[in-house]
């Protein structure tokens, strides 16, 4: 078990911390899946400037969406002597024994944007957003958007099995289950890409009048989307007009489609778990303080309201 200012062996930690660490002091190394997509790509930025502007020395190692790789920094990690680790795990299992190297090492392990399973004692808390969560602030968008209106919704899932495309399909499900007017009358994986997205929207248009009969699209992310958008474009069909587009991620390019009227809203899953963690971080390295085993970042709406121009220009740089 990690020390903590009440547990047995508080005080060898504490003296070594307390009053004397600061954000630049710190040494943190960053294992990271890879760069598998914008998102992925984003959040490595993201945290390489969080550590950069807390003057934090941050090791980076790319895993190449592989666990050996992993497992393989952190022990180098550990071996260096860092003062903590964050880990966004490829995987949810296998990580006990190398979490228990780092527990005996008293370096402090925090998980970003994925959970693991594992006792939650090796780690010191994760930061994650809550995926069942997104598909509901999505769902209750369109509630809210369509009211009364019969509204026959076309989805488009992502990789089938995968944790986000379970969680965001059932938060989706949960936020329309009490409004009859409201069904998903076809849904298919877009396997999260742009490419599979735009082929399955081509093959609802068809199943469904040409398009003329589909009220909306829900997208579990908005790379899909953007496919969608192309799809119904060539079928000469007018994208957030004719037919409402929610999606989930908020990655740049939904924001220029936003900004074209072609889209109608997003869910934002954050780049920025470092921020977050960084200050759980160095709240525990100070005195002592103990986070919550799960820290949720914002699920945060984004409509045509929004200034989605201003939101574009906010996140292009970011490595999406």
């Amino acid at each position: 078990m990690f020390r903590t200012v009440a547990a047995a062996g508080a005080a060898a930690l504490l003296a070594t911390f307390a009053g004397t660490v600061s954000a630049s002091a710190l040494t943190v190394g960053f294992s990271q899946i890879g760069s598998e997509s914008g998102w992925r790509a984003a959040e490595t930025t993201v945290t390489q400037q969080q550590a950069k502007d807390r003057g934090v020395d941050l090791k980076f190692a790319d895993a190449q969406q592989k666990q050996e790789n992993q497992i393989k920094a952190v022990r180098g990690f550990i071996a260096q002597g860092v003062d903590a680790i964050l880990i966004a795990p490829v995987v949810a299992t296998g990580w006990d024994a190398v979490l228990k190297e780092a527990q005996e090492a008293d370096i402090p392990v925090i998980l970003l944007d994925r959970q693991i399973d594992a006792p939650d004692d090796l780690y010191l808390t994760a930061v994650t957003s809550d995926q069942v969560h997104e598909g509901k602030v999505a769902g209750d968008w369109l509630v809210g958007a369509v009211g009364d209106q019969e509204c026959k919704v076309m989805e488009l899932q992502g990789t089938t099995g995968s944790s986000p495309a379970i969680n965001r399909k059932k938060g989706f499900e949960e936020a329309i289950a009490g409004h009859p007017n409201i069904t998903i009358a076809r849904s298919q994986t877009g396997d999260f890409t742009r490419t599979k997205g735009k082929e399955v929207m081509e093959s609802f248009i068809k199943a469904e009048n040409g398009g003329k009969d589909i009220c909306a699209v829900y997208a579990h992310n908005d790379d899909m989307a953007v496919g969608a958008i192309q799809a119904m474009k060539e079928a000469g069909l007018k994208p957030g007009s004719d037919i409402k587009v929610v999606s989930i991620d908020a990655v740049p390019d939904i924001f220029l489609a936003m900004e074209n009227g072609e889209a109608n809203a997003t869910v934002e899953l954050t780049p920025n778990m470092a921020g977050p963690a960084f200050d759980a971080l160095e709240a525990y390295l100070k005195d002592g303080t103990v986070p919550p085993k799960w820290i949720q970042t914002e699920s945060k709406l984004y409509t045509a309201s929004d200034d989605p121009k201003a939101v574009y220009e906010s996140k292009k740089d970011l490595g999406y």
